[in-house]
């Protein structure tokens, strides 16, 4: 991740270890997204907590396994990882869940949304993006869950929430946890017209998506633009603002200048554009 306050606002799981999960299906949902289904193993053992709730994500390299994979992850831990050879650590990424269901065919079930970049055919993905292309069911993976960033005082009934793709999947598990009396707006960029997702919220919070295909505008900057054309929350509004780090900090920057607390703010930048 890039610049974020998430250490400060997030609500942290009662208890943190290393869970193991299994691929149950995947599916390309739209040109530029796949989902991942998770299960089986210690899937009884992860708790929802709902909202933008994250996780840090092990991926086994090709033929070799969870082993140098860290029971829990602070410093100590994560310098210790990266003694462990490259060709057997398990590539680490964090991603939100997407939705969780504790009733599925063969028991609980988590959905990992994986934006594309690339083809795995041609080697031109990243190692997540490659794994979401490619991965078979029974397929080992290991997670630790990192808890909620959308940490809004009590009462709040008004939010805005703004993201590029990345931060879709933490778009739609905050407005399905929405009290139905919310109030507010959620601006999305996506790549392309045909990755819109159908995403249940409460009726006064407007979903209004921006595909960025056709404007020649990197990354993350039709939302910031949207972002700054509306009008800023007000107090007691909360802002939530999650995908490429200048958009991530450029929309809190302007909140807070407009006069939104920065304790009413969370922002994480979860990718940094290339120069």
């Amino acid at each position: 991740m890039a610049r974020t306050n998430i250490r400060s606002t997030r609500v942290r799981p009662a208890s943190a270890a290393l869970l193991t999960l299994h691929v149950l299906r995947r599916e390309r949902i739209s040109a530029n997204f796949a989902r991942v289904t998770l299960g089986r193993g210690d899937i009884d053992r992860f708790v929802p907590m709902g909202y933008d709730q994250w996780f840090r994500l092990f991926l086994p390299v090709a033929g070799g396994s969870l082993t140098g994979a860290p029971k829990k992850l602070d410093t100590l831990s994560y310098l210790r990882s990266l003694t462990v050879s490259k060709n057997v650590r398990p590539v680490l990424r964090n991603y939100s869940v997407r939705a969780h269901r504790p009733d599925g065919p063969e028991g609980p079930e988590l959905d990992v949304d994986v934006v594309l970049h690339g083809s795995a055919d041609d080697g031109t993905a990243g190692p997540a993006s490659t794994w979401a292309q490619t991965c078979r069911p029974g397929d080992p993976v290991g997670i630790l869950d990192e808890g909620v960033g959308f940490n809004p005082p009590p009462g709040t009934r008004n939010v805005a929430l703004v993201a590029d793709e990345t931060g879709l999947p933490a778009v739609a598990g905050i407005l399905a946890g929405l009290p139905h009396d919310t109030q507010g707006h959620a601006i999305v960029e996506i790549p392309d017209d045909a990755d819109r997702q159908e995403l249940t919220g409460p009726p006064g919070v407007k979903v209004a998506w921006f595909p960025r295909a056709g404007t020649g505008l990197p990354a993350g900057q039709f939302a910031y633009r949207e972002a700054l054309a509306l009008r800023p929350p007000e107090e007691p509004a909360y802002g939530w603002v999650a995908g490429e780090q200048a958009l991530a900090t450029g929309v809190r920057r302007y909140w807070v200048a407009s006069g939104l607390p920065k304790e009413r703010i969370m922002f994480c930048g979860y990718w940094r554009a290339r120069q």
